[in-house]
């Protein structure tokens, strides 16, 4: 649905040793798993890339960089085309949980509607 480098870096920040995405090959995930239980790190190229980017601040500039995890989750449901109760139903939540990291979204990143949310992730290639 989304691309799944975007999280890389979230995912790293948090403490993973590794980050993988579905579409590595199975020579690539045991390559993986075997550095991560010699005590190692491992990610792919793509990741690597997220990475530098961030280094470089390219991406730490991207106004969704400021939208905490379930946020991001969030604005990428929206960003896809599914409606609040859609998404409230998916996660788990309430529509009105929903609709309060909506408002946070938007208040965040200084959007004013879901349609500023879909062009934005589409511009920034969160959504395919």
């Amino acid at each position: 649905m989304y691309p799944e480098d975007q999280f890389a870096l979230r995912v790293i920040k948090a403490g993973a040793s590794a980050y993988l995405t579905k579409s590595v090959s199975s020579k690539t995930f045991l390559k993986a798993v075997e550095k991560v239980l010699r005590g190692g790190q491992f990610i792919t190229g793509s990741v690597a890339k997220v990475i530098t980017d961030e280094l470089q601040h390219k991406s730490g500039n991207s106004k969704h960089a400021l939208l905490s995890d379930r946020e991001l989750q969030v604005m990428l449901l929206i960003a896809s085309g599914k409606g609040i109760s859609d998404i409230a139903k998916e996660l788990i939540l309430s529509i009105k949980t929903i609709s309060i990291y909506r408002a946070n979204i938007l208040k965040k990143m200084n959007l004013k509607n879901n349609l500023e949310i879909i062009h934005y992730a589409l511009k920034q290639g969160l959504v395919e």
